[in-house]
């Protein structure tokens, strides 16, 4: 693999396994603030994170030994409105800078399986940060969000709120293999 796509790799690891923590983190806290849907959100997008780490480290198993990680990471959690702030921030990042640039270098190197591996996590951050400002607005106005079922593909963590289709939208898989946190 080219040493660019690599890095590129390594480094949405290191993000996306931080955000898998900072949001489990966010959920506990929501949890105390009795936003429980908001709560549940929190964990439902950490689970799809955690399936977007879990994707691009398949994507780099011809390593072998210790790498390091240059990943944008929001720091100085709070309540649950700057939490989620913070979470939409960090989708942010990754929907208008980091995806797009890794997904062109991976196309342009002839890096096929990272490219899928990015393009499956940037159509889903798109949604996330939707959920996260649906959430945003509910909690600014002092409530909690109204949110049904959310439903995550365990195959590229793609995430939405509803009943899981009958294939995702981004990978193909079977509605088998979704999640729901209800």
């Amino acid at each position: 693999m080219k040493k660019m796509t690599e890095q590129h790799l390594i480094n949405a690891f290191g993000g996306e396994s931080q955000a898998h923590m900072r949001y489990l983190h966010f959920g506990n806290q929501a949890e105390k603030e009795k936003f429980t849907n908001v709560a549940r959100l929190f964990r439902a997008i950490s689970h799809a994170e955690y399936v977007h780490a879990g994707d691009h480290y398949k994507a780099l198993k011809h390593l072998n030994g210790g790498f390091v990680a240059n990943s944008m990471a929001a720091f100085g959690p709070g309540d649950t409105l700057k939490n989620l702030q913070l979470a939409i921030d960090g989708e942010t990042f990754e929907i208008e800078e980091m995806y797009p640039v890794y997904i062109e270098v991976a196309k342009f190197q002839g890096e096929k399986i990272a490219q899928r591996s990015f393009e499956w996590s940037y159509a889903t951050e798109k949604l996330h940060k939707q959920l996260f400002e649906k959430a945003f607005d509910a909690v600014n106005a002092g409530k909690d969000v109204e949110l049904g079922p959310v439903h995550v593909c365990e195959v590229c963590g793609y995430t939405l709120e509803g009943e899981a289709p009958d294939r995702c939208p981004v990978c193909g898989a079977v509605k088998e293999k979704f999640t729901a946190f209800r």
